[in-house]
């Protein structure tokens, strides 16, 4: 993740909720890939522009409110910002994003940037709404009190971003240091206490800025950091200085009133605010905010999503589908038969195309959940979950962590760091990886598709597989909330913490920036697919297709392989659920990354095929296999009890390892593999006997 060398360095920040992804979208394009800062996990993008002829490398950080270091989040920041951050180097210049309609809350993260002392350029997002909201704001006048480039823009629009460019263009032609101090009896005081406490360090010497922020953030995380390198003696030269600069009166507090007395100043003499003209938007808040029409919509909105990705998909895979099969049939007519035939065609090809199968799912689905989180309608969600959130001893905050992890729960757990009660914080580690993640929906839909009839209601508007992928999103987010129903009602009892939420305006998803994400999540699937996945089914192919027996059917080939022979010594403890020793196999295979499973049993039944089934599909290999009596493997009750198995189970070691670096324990990774492993047995067994009993 290292910067080119010898380029240029912009920086992106703003409050969460202003457009600074859409804007960094619109700057980078497609030339751009996440990573994650070393030591604390904190995610990030890095991007590349031309500006002028001249390649600069885009870093866009975190939505923060602040660089009061608080969390891991706001503490990157600041070292990004300082150039401590060797994988990004030392930044040219920032650009700071601010709501044009919240322009007194916006400045007070500009004030802090802007007293680091670096060349800044700000863009001003949604100044198409000004109108709308009843604001009329003087740009120049703006741009003169901050002594840096302000430039409107609308990106949904294409309005302002080739003169942000020509702004960041002349900022790189004069990197001049902004000169904004507003506390400079305190900047004076840090700088002489910084080459105090560096004086007995190794290494790189602090920054006057980072015992600024200890010096103002008491107890925050900047200061905890500070007195981890410079021990326990720095305490008291941080004690004798807040007392020497604040006499006696605490610093944030001065801070915030300097600050907020330097934002008004200027607000005044550019803003302008008259009586705002209610709009659509006032009329569809109104709905959607409501508790019972609200909620209904919130159904309507999730079930159409959960239709769409099989109604919508089913051409896209079969094409899929299609190519994989004459890919492995033009492989064998080039090859002819044999063990390297098998391995490129039941190895590779099977292992690796049974997963990819499920890509345009995974699209259809993420790219509604862009499209509403950029709407502005994710906010009204949590909104409306709240109620819900507080029943179980939790607030709506914990719904954005949560939401995250319906894409991967390791973000998920890493987005409870803005959670400020230890108690609601660890309920939501230990909740989030229940919801329903991507690797969960390939393993929905193929069994959901193999097994669950084809039942249209409406004309078509509803299908039973859609309703019923749709009820396990909401299994997983009933286990979430009942494990942390448990976490606070009984482990750890407490008041449930006060929500405050910032709703952003609505606003058209910018199609650019949705598809921008979209490849993204689409890169992230498919290099999963080329690496672990097709690892774990090379590994399975080779576990399955030796020792070599000669003429043994392909059956007992498999039966006798070592996959066969291990598989048989676990297989009675998974025999209550139904399951066979291959799917024993596949789903003890998947326990690093659960789906893996798809791949394994695409490679299990492939190398199982003789001459009748060869051509079929996974889904008819699946319908076809039996067990020894001549039974079905795969009943409906025996595929739902192993959906529930995979909706309530732990699948996933970064999971696990990130839950391990949150909570700086072992004892709560632990607690969560067997906490959900556990269930997801007990499911798995109640829903195949009570199944079975009702169909017999």
């Amino acid at each position: 993740m290292n910067a080119p060398a010898q380029q240029p360095v912009l920086v992106t920040l703003g409050n969460p909720n202003t457009g600074k992804s859409t804007l960094f979208n619109a700057l980078t394009g497609l030339k751009q890939k996440v990573g994650n800062f070393p030591g604390v996990t904190v995610e990030h993008l890095l991007g590349w522009t031309e500006i002028q002829g001249q390649q600069v490398t885009v870093v866009d950080l975190p939505g923060t409110y602040s660089l009061s270091a608080q969390s891991p989040d706001e503490i990157v920041a600041v070292d990004v910002l300082l150039g401590h951050r060797a994988e990004v180097g030392q930044p040219s210049m920032a650009l700071v994003v601010l709501d044009a309609t919240n322009l007194r809350r916006n400045l007070f993260l500009a004030s802090q940037v802007l007293e680091l002392g670096l060349p800044t350029v700000i863009a001003l997002t949604m100044s198409d709404m000004l109108t709308e909201s009843g604001v009329s704001l003087d740009v120049p006048a703006l741009e003169a009190l901050l002594e840096c480039p302000v430039v409107p823009v609308a990106v949904t629009k294409g309005q302002g971003v080739d003169q942000l460019k020509r702004a960041l263009a002349g900022a790189l032609d004069d990197l001049r240091p902004h000169p904004l101090v507003l506390n400079r009896p305190l900047r004076q005081a840090s700088a002489t206490l910084a080459a105090t406490l560096s004086a007995g360090l190794e290494g790189r010497a602090l920054h006057p800025v980072e015992v600024e922020r200890a010096l103002t953030d008491k107890g925050g995380y900047a200061e905890q950091r500070l007195l981890g390198r410079c021990g326990l003696a720095a305490a008291d030269a941080l004690a004798s200085t807040r007392q020497a600069v604040g006499q006696g009166r605490d610093l944030a507090t001065l801070e915030a009133r300097e600050r907020y007395l330097w934002i008004n100043r200027i607000v005044a003499q550019v803003e302008k605010r008259s009586p705002r003209q209610r709009t659509w938007r006032d009329g569809v808040d109104v709905l959607l905010n409501h508790p019972l029409y609200g909620a209904l919509f919130f159904l309507l909105a999730m079930a159409v999503v959960f239709q769409s990705v099989f109604a919508w998909a089913t051409p896209m895979m079969d094409a899929i589908d299609g190519a994989t099969a004459g890919l492995g049939e033009a492989i064998r007519d080039r090859v002819g038969e044999g063990l390297w035939a098998s391995f490129l065609i039941d190895g590779v090809i099977a292992g690796v195309g049974s997963v990819v199968i499920f890509l345009p799912q995974i699209l259809i689905l993420f790219a509604f959940i862009i499209v509403l989180e950029d709407s502005g309608y994710m906010s009204r969600a949590a909104f409306l979950v709240d109620r819900l959130m507080r029943w179980c001893g939790l607030s709506g905050q914990s719904f954005i962590p949560m939401l995250s992890s319906f894409a991967c729960a390791v973000p998920g757990i890493m987005g409870a760091r803005v959670i400020g009660n230890p108690r609601d914080r660890l309920a939501t580690i230990l909740a989030a990886p229940f919801m329903t993640c991507s690797a969960r929906l390939p393993v929905y839909t193929l069994l959901i598709s193999a097994f669950v009839p084809q039942k249209t209601w409406l004309g078509g508007l509803l299908n039973l597989q859609g309703l019923v992928l749709l009820a396990f999103y909401l299994l997983g987010l009933f286990g979430a909330v009942f494990t942390a129903f448990l976490i606070k009602r009984v482990l750890y009892r407490g008041p449930v913490t006060r929500f405050l939420l910032e709703m952003p305006p609505y606003r058209w998803p910018n199609l650019r920036s949705v598809l921008i994400k979209l490849l993204a999540r689409a890169g992230i699937f498919l290099r999963r697919a080329g690496t672990l996945i097709f690892l774990v089914a090379l590994l399975v192919w080779g576990l399955a297709s030796f020792p070599q027996r000669q003429d043994a059917s392909p059956t007992a080939q498999l039966e006798q392989s070592y996959l066969g022979q291990m598989s048989h010594q676990v297989a009675p403890v998974f025999a209550p659920l139904g399951w066979d020793w291959k799917v024993t196999a596949a789903v003890i295979a998947s326990f690093p990354a659960r789906e893996v499973v798809i791949a394994v049993l695409g490679t299990l039944y492939a190398v199982e095929a003789d001459d009748e089934n060869a051509e079929a599909s996974l889904v008819g290999r699946l319908r076809a296999s039996t067990h020894a009596d001549g039974s079905p493997v795969f009943t409906l009750p025996m595929a739902l009890g192993l959906m529930v198995f995979y909706a309530l189970c732990l699948q996933c070691i970064s999971t696990l390892a990130v839950i391990r670096r949150e909570t700086a324990s072992w004892r709560w990774p632990i607690l969560a593999w067997s906490y959900m492993t556990g269930l997801g047995y007990l499911g798995a067994l109640l829903c195949f006997r009570a199944g079975t009993a009702l169909m017999a």
